[in-house]
Parts: C-alpha cells; structure tokens; sequence
C-alpha cells in the first residue's frame, strides 16, 4: 500500500458518501480522477488489502427486530457444500465456518437471519434445517439485541 492507497481507505472507512455518485465525491475530495479510484479500489481487492464493498444496514431501523446468530453443529465431510447452501438463502445475511471448541462449544456453522416477527425467524431456522437435514447434529440460536460491531479496517492519521 502507497500514501493514495491509504487516503482512500481513510476517505472510505467511514463509509461511502450518500449521494447518487459516491466514488466521484471520493474522488473529488482526494483530488484524483473517479478511474483512478476505482483502478485503485479494484487493484486492492485483487490484492485482498479490500476484501469487500457492500452495505451495512442497521437492522433495527430497518424494522428487523429478531436478528438471530443461529448455529449448527454440522458434520465436517459437508460443511462447504452445506454452508454454500444457507449462505445463498435471501434471509441469511452472512453465513460462514468457525472451529469448534468442545466440549463447551459444539458449532461449526453460523448464519445470521433476520425478521420483523419471532415466527419469522422460526420459519427461517425450519427451512435451514430442512437444507441440514441428516447433517445438523444440534443448533441454538443466540438473539442480538444491539448491534455491536459495524465497522472494519480503520486507518489512522499519520504521526509526524
């Protein structure tokens, strides 16, 4: 990473600006062209330094008010092919694989679900065991009832 490279993760950490052309705007504060920046963000991507752009949403403004954690203990030989399945449903808003720590913690499989209703969450957690099937070897689900974490890679102001 260069001094530009890290301007623009200092000019984007926050997030991008809300407005219809938000790279333009970066760009513009940054005194460069919208190509260079987006040369510059995709050259980052490929080089895992940005894993990924997306949104961010708060949930709970968003009228979510049952945001479940819900985990599986899912048979190793079947966890890619599984977890590629519950990461691809539209309610799932992220999935992925964590080791296990038994004997406290049997889990290997999580996946984030949201509603505006309980039974909604039930439904969704039913049609997860469905695609589990024979390979969920138990689940629980663990209810957030603030958002604790929305932030990622943060960048500093240089010292002089």
């Amino acid at each position: 990473m260069d001094d530009l490279d890290r301007q623009i993760i200092s000019a984007t950490q926050a997030g991008l600006p809300l407005t219809p052309q938000p790279y333009q705007a970066v760009a513009k504060e940054l005194g460069i062209s919208t190509e260079l920046l987006v040369q510059r963000i995709k050259l980052m991507q490929q080089q895992k330094v940005i894993r990924r752009i997306g949104v961010v949403p708060n949930h709970y403004r968003l009228g979510y008010s049952f945001n479940g954690m819900t985990v599986w203990n899912i048979v190793d030989e079947k966890i890619d092919e599984l977890g590629k399945q519950v990461g691809e449903l539209d309610f799932v808003s992220h999935c992925y694989h964590r080791p296990r720590h038994k004997p406290e913690w049997n889990y290997n499989l999580f996946a984030m679900v949201h509603s505006k209703t309980e039974q909604g969450v039930k439904q969704q957690i039913q049609i997860i065991t469905e695609i589990l099937g024979q390979y969920n070897l138990g689940q629980d689900v663990l209810y957030s009832t603030r958002i604790l974490k929305k932030t990622g890679l943060r960048i500093g102001e240089k010292r002089v």
